[in-house]
């Protein structure tokens, strides 16, 4: 299968990954985290990086920086949400406030309404979501339904796209089990050859991989769509636990 070049593409990432040979804009709260982010993209390989602060959850601050980007950079032609949180509260012990804010940064913090209309417009473009498997395990409650919603907008979004023939914007959703990141740190799977827990880098390849393929899923590792499919038929189906911790997605 001949892969898509990243080469004049401008791609817009809620977070960080790295490796891609084009020009980037990174959006982040994190100030530092952008600039190291910045720095390690220029030594893989980025042509050009554009650091803008943003809060994604927040809609007002979206379109207006999503404005500022198309004056300064150009249209975005692969937009990547990448933002996430995992509380790790059981449904009953979360408060209201983190209830919320899990929804706010897992989903409505998703930044397609402010770039897809421009790429319908040209026939041309990518967006991709990271959720996560716990959108088809369904195995950590409130964070679980964040991920489904991610996973459930992306296959509206990609059948939209196929009925008004715009066939040259692809959607592409990333379901990881968990990413060990360092704010990931001590999260622990008991079935780690089953359901591992994946190195960022590693992760990372296999997303630009799935994106330069055109793939719709991207489900890592394969092993937990087969749990889902069991689990849906069989709630009383055992799934290898993870402890849960604090952290945030790649």
């Amino acid at each position: 299968m001949q892969k898509k070049s990243f080469a004049g593409e401008i791609v817009l990432i809620t977070g960080s990954i790295n490796g891609m040979e084009a020009a980037l804009v990174l959006w982040d709260l994190d100030g530092e985290g952008n600039k190291e982010t910045s720095r390690l993209a220029q030594k893989t390989g980025a042509t050009q990086v554009f650091v803008y602060h943003c809060d994604c959850s927040n809609r007002e601050e979206v379109c207006e920086q999503a404005d500022k980007v198309r004056k300064e950079v150009g249209d975005v032609t692969i937009l990547i949400n990448n933002a996430g949180i995992l509380l790790g509260e059981k449904f009953c012990d979360v408060s209201d406030a983190d209830f919320e804010k899990t929804l706010r940064v897992n989903f409505f913090s998703q930044t397609c309404k402010a770039f897809l209309p421009a790429m319908m417009t040209c026939n041309h473009g990518h967006l991709v979501s990271t959720a996560s498997a716990a959108g088809l395990l369904e195995i950590t409650d409130y964070y679980s339904a964040s991920k489904c919603a991610v996973i459930g907008m992306m296959g509206a979004i990609d059948s939209e796209l196929y009925h008004a023939g715009r066939h040259g914007v692809k959607a592409t959703v990333i379901c990881p089990y968990f990413i060990n990141t360092k704010l990931a740190k001590g999260f622990q799977t008991e079935s780690p050859r089953i359901l591992p827990v994946y190195d960022a880098e590693c992760a990372a390849s296999k997303i630009m991989d799935a994106i330069q393929k055109e793939k719709f899923y991207l489900i890592m590792p394969l092993t937990s769509y087969f749990f889902a499919i069991k689990t849906k038929n069989s709630p009383l189906v055992s799934i290898p636990a993870v402890n849960p911790v604090t952290c945030t997605q790649l």
